[in-house]
């Protein structure tokens, strides 16, 4: 019953702003309105209340780190062993634990947290019931936020965001298995592979050695943040295509997607809770979390050692980046899914 009485209120309270601007809000959401530019009413990249990185940002950071590795796999020369490796241990140190999972998490709430009217949606909610029991239903049912003003342009900018980043990955991937077949032309590409046991010892022990020195530009400037690839692009390398829009029209024999509202909310929640916690990082440790994905992305790690132990020459390499630790993952990663078919009525 709460978390409708949360929704509630939440509309009602984007109404009496509306309706009533002799009312003005609390300091915390007027800071929030500060931040955007003069000359451009999008959405903008806000700090903590304090004008400090706070912790989505520099584990946000992580991910970005990963993407800036996903660039330069799909820009490195495949002219050696060696860059086939150099791909291979970059990319499946991020696998080993659920440090990606948690960074994508908090990098997608800081774009959801660039909406000023969502926001302050959530703060009308904490502000009315309490930090502590918004908190609890967020943890409890965290879907319930897609439901607050501003939930919905919040959830539009997550989804593109996160579907040009699997983008991105997949065009990668497709580099890297047509150089499977490309490199049986070259005499170090089809020799035969004995570094197995070291390739499967680096996939294994590959978060230890992994860096992450990235840092998130500081926003002050008003930057937006959106896709994490797209924070790379100045770096060169071949345009990308751009990343489809689930809204759009379908070829033929396409399935259309759609947001995955499971995901979503987790991570709109998150940016709620960013916005009301002050101290208490327990339900924010919870929803950073997610065991689904994270099991996910282990399945697609063992399934790359598995390919990589069945490999007998070094292009197979190739092909094991392409389909596990690409595009396997990239499926993990993705926030939209299959619309679940509805069931046709044939009574008469």
């Amino acid at each position: 019953m709460i978390t409708a009485w949360l929704v509630a209120l939440a509309f009602t309270h984007s109404a009496i702003a509306v309706e009533e601007p002799a009312n003005p809000p609390e300091t915390e959401e007027a800071e929030i309105s500060e931040t955007a530019p003069q000359a451009d009413s999008g959405p903008v990249l806000a700090l903590d209340a304090n004008g400090q990185r706070g912790r989505l940002e520099t584990t946000a950071e992580t991910y970005a780190a990963f993407h800036a590795e996903v660039g330069e796999a799909g820009r490195r020369p495949l002219t050696s062993v060696l860059d086939l490796d150099e791909t291979m241990d970059a990319l499946a140190g991020y696998y080993t634990d659920s440090r990606l999972v948690d960074a994508q998490i908090a990098y997608a709430a800081l774009v959801a947290s660039q909406h000023p009217e969502f926001i302050d949606a959530v703060r009308a909610i904490s502000d009315y019931y309490g930090a502590g029991v918004t908190a609890a239903s967020l943890m409890n049912d965290p879907v319930f936020v897609t439901g607050f003003m501003g939930a919905d342009s919040a959830s539009d900018n997550v989804v593109t965001a996160l579907t040009t980043d699997n983008q991105e990955m997949i065009t990668v991937s497709s580099r890297y298995r047509e150089a499977a077949y490309d490199l049986q032309s070259q005499t170090w590409a089809r020799a035969r592979a004995r570094d197995r046991a070291t390739r499967l010892n680096q996939i294994e022990t590959g978060s230890v050695r992994l860096q992450t020195p990235f840092r998130l530009p500081d926003n002050g400037n008003g930057r937006r943040l959106g896709a994490a690839s797209d924070l790379f692009d100045a770096q060169g390398g071949a345009p990308r295509p751009a990343a489809p829009d689930p809204s759009l029209a379908l070829t033929v024999g396409e399935v259309q997607l759609q947001p995955d509202e499971r995901r979503v909310g987790r991570i709109l929640a998150v940016a709620a809770l960013q916005s009301i916690e002050s101290g208490d990082m327990r339900a924010m440790d919870v929803l950073l979390a997610d065991p689904g994905v994270e099991r996910c992305i282990r399945g697609a790690r063992l399934n790359l050692a598995q390919c990589v132990a069945a490999g007998h020459f070094k292009y197979e390499d190739a092909f094991c980046i392409a389909e596990h630790a690409l595009e396997e993952v990239a499926g993990c990663l993705t926030a939209t899914r299959a619309p679940v078919a509805e069931a046709v009525s044939t009574g008469g």
